[in-house]
């Protein structure tokens, strides 16, 4: 009997004993599995943790390029400034030109005006002439010499059209004269008899509008030089307007130009931006993620501490 309460007794340790070498194959099989799956979190880790330095490095170069970014803003937007302000200034004096212009073409206008008026009085003054030299033919040849003397004036004053203040004191100075000249051929026409007399005033006086048309030819140059040199100024004035006018086009086209990259700069800095966001985002995830794959490791790690004593006491 004690033989049989022996034996049930070992069949008994044998069948806990072989329960228990199946609880720790079973445990020893989890600390594998664990230790495989730790494994595993740990490459994974490794990986994330390397991930997280290179977004870190991303993050560090792209606030980088966004300090950048914003400086070349900042250097835009102060060189926008300035252009607005040349643009203005430029602005400034086309208004000022175009004005001084507009005024140059009124007065060119009416020198014009004055110069029809003083043609058609010249016209007038040249038939005039005209029919006083048909009753001067029976006069002596200093009459006749004074009429080339006024034809040769006529021409100069055509020449002179374009000085026209000039042409006005002329106009008065022309008709004085040739107020005394009217006075002059009636009083000859009656006082032909007496012409071989008056022949030597008529000399002096020759002599006299001969010196009165030396002054007038040099009045005449000085004018026409005055004459060119306003008219080289107005060209050099046009030109200067048309460059100014080249240049604003070019510097409006410019500050289109510029506001269109900066309007593309401060989408792509905000676009910079959202990505930033989302990115430390993604990073506070991934650091919470493996804060709490630490904690998990740490966990298991002790788990596993405890099931390898556990397997050591068994054995």
């Amino acid at each position: 009997m004690d033989r049989n309460i022996n034996s049930k007794d070992y069949l008994n340790e044998n069948a806990a004993l072989k329960l228990k070498i199946e609880e720790i194959t079973k445990r020893f099989e989890e600390i594998v599995q664990a230790n495989k799956e730790l494994a595993f979190e740990n490459g994974e880790k490794e990986k994330r943790a390397a991930e997280l330095v290179i977004a870190n490095i991303e993050l560090a170069y792209q606030n980088i390029e966004k300090e950048k970014r914003a400086a070349e803003l900042i250097i835009a937007y102060k060189e926008l400034a300035f252009q607005n302000g040349e643009k203005e200034k430029r602005a400034a004096e086309l208004i000022i030109a175009n004005k001084e212009l507009a005024f140059q073409n009124d007065e060119k206008e009416k020198r014009a005006a004055e110069l029809i008026i003083a043609n058609k009085e010249l016209a007038f003054q040249n038939n005039e002439k005209e029919k006083r030299a048909a009753e001067l033919v029976i006069a002596n040849k200093e009459l006749a010499f004074q009429n080339d003397e006024k034809e040769k004036r006529a021409s100069e004053l055509a020449i002179a059209n374009d000085e026209l203040l000039y042409q006005n004191d002329e106009k008065e100075k022309r008709a004085a004269e040739l107020g005394i000249a009217n006075k002059e051929l009636a009083f000859q026409n009656k006082e032909k008899e007496k012409r071989a007399a008056e022949l030597a005033d008529a000399n002096a006086e020759l002599l006299y509008q001969n010196e009165e048309k030396e002054k007038r030819a040099a009045e005449l140059a000085v004018a026409n030089d005055e004459l060119i040199y306003q008219n080289d100024e107005k060209e050099k004035r046009a030109a200067e307007l048309g460059i100014a006018n080249t240049e604003l086009a070019f510097q409006n086209k410019e500050k289109e130009k510029r506001a269109a990259e900066l309007g593309i700069a401060n989408a792509e800095l905000l676009y910079q931006n959202e990505e930033k966001e989302n990115r430390a985002a993604e990073l506070g995830i991934a650091n919470k993620e493996l804060a709490f794959q630490n904690d998990e490791k740490e966990k298991r790690a002790a788990e596993l501490i405890i099931a390898n004593k556990e397997l050591a006491l068994s054995k």
